[in-house]
């Protein structure tokens, strides 16, 4: 959730996030990044304070925003040698914007542009410090690892039955076409012994008919030279 200037209906800039979270360790720097956006088509001036200036070191801390621009803040927590009480932060950050003119820049800006009395629109935008220690984050972390964990294994699940399926239908596919090729080759064997078959049986029917005419031919020309020629 984006947080939003006091005055909504004058509205110059937008932050994300709406607060600032640091995870806390001793002796340890942490920081956090702020996102702000010009809501607007003129230039607009931000600067950030806090309640503690010297636990926090913010860059930048004033800037000059173009139509539609934005820009990241970050909020680095200095090195701490103790826990706060219930790692509660009271500590407050202020970021205060106001329109400035086209050609302004950063160094340009004149001392009062951030004070009220200088009769300004000046627009204020609070937002609260949040510590988190590691074992909050990790198990934050763990949670959330394990919510992707379980969505993956649900995906892997479903992308296992899908893949078996597809397998299942590539293999009967494959086993229709077998099928197919086995029919198709058996019918040709079969036309090719029925024409092996006709071929023999007319080869031998050829084959008898001539013995048969040889034979004829031959008795026939024993029975001519047998017959006895006629008296003159």
């Amino acid at each position: 959730m984006v947080a939003t200037i006091m005055n909504v209906a004058k509205q110059l800039i937008s932050i994300h996030p709406e607060e600032l979270k640091f995870l806390f360790e001793l002796e340890k720097q942490s920081f956090c990044d702020l996102k702000v956006t010009n809501n607007t088509d003129q230039n607009v001036a931000f600067k950030v304070k806090t309640t503690s200036p010297k636990k926090y070191y913010v860059r930048p801390n004033t800037g000059v925003l173009h139509p539609w621009d934005s820009c990241v803040i970050r909020v680095t927590l200095q090195a701490q040698q103790e826990y706060p009480p219930d790692m509660q932060c009271k500590d407050k950050f202020l970021l205060q914007s106001t329109i400035v003119s086209p050609n302004s820049d950063v160094d340009d800006l004149p001392q009062d542009a951030f004070t009220k009395d200088s009769g300004r629109t000046i627009e204020e935008c609070k937002l609260k410090v949040v510590y988190a220690s590691p074992n909050t984050a990790q198990a934050t972390t763990d949670e959330d690892s394990t919510n992707k964990s379980g969505r993956g294994l649900n995906a892997q699940s479903n992308s296992t039955v899908d893949d078996i399926l597809q397998r299942v239908k590539e293999e009967r596919d494959a086993a229709v076409r077998q099928t197919q090729q086995l029919q198709q080759e058996l019918e040709l064997w079969r036309r090719r012994r029925q024409r092996r078959n006709n071929s023999g049986f007319t080869c031998k029917f050829a084959l008898v008919v001539a013995t048969i005419g040889i034979m004829l031919g031959i008795l026939l020309k024993l029975s001519l030279s047998s017959t006895p020629s006629p008296i003159e």
